[in-house]
């Protein structure tokens, strides 16, 4: 029964997260910035947000960076946000995924292209 409120909280957490990443003003931040992965501790204590941003590995450390900066606000908002006895600390984790996703597409996309070529002349 734990294992389900954890992650019921996780799902409003992340929810109400990517609210709060839309409402952000400062242009440090990225507004291409996606929520990969959310982990809030048993104790909810903690909540992790491993962000990544589609312009790069650059744009997300910056944005990571901001976000730690403005990590009492967010905190403040979420809290509104979210009805929780305790409001977790939060904690922002820079993840590459996109970028590398993104990398992995080129490389299946240039064997298709190559792979055409070779069926053409063979055909």
């Amino acid at each position: 029964m734990a294992g389900y409120k954890i992650d019921r909280i996780t799902s409003d957490v992340r929810i109400a997260m990517a609210d709060i990443l839309r409402d952000i003003k400062d242009p440090r931040v990225s507004k291409m910035l996606s929520i990969i992965k959310v982990q809030v501790t048993n104790d909810l204590s903690y909540a992790t947000f491993y962000v990544s941003a589609i312009e790069g590995k650059e744009m997300t450390e910056s944005s990571v960076k901001a976000l730690k900066g403005a990590a009492g606000y967010i905190r403040r908002e979420l809290a509104s946000r979210v009805k929780m006895r305790k409001t977790p600390e939060i904690r922002f984790v820079a993840d590459d995924s996109i970028e590398f996703s993104a990398h992995i597409s080129s490389i299946i996309d240039s064997f298709e292209e190559g792979g055409a070529s070779t069926d053409e002349q063979n055909g």
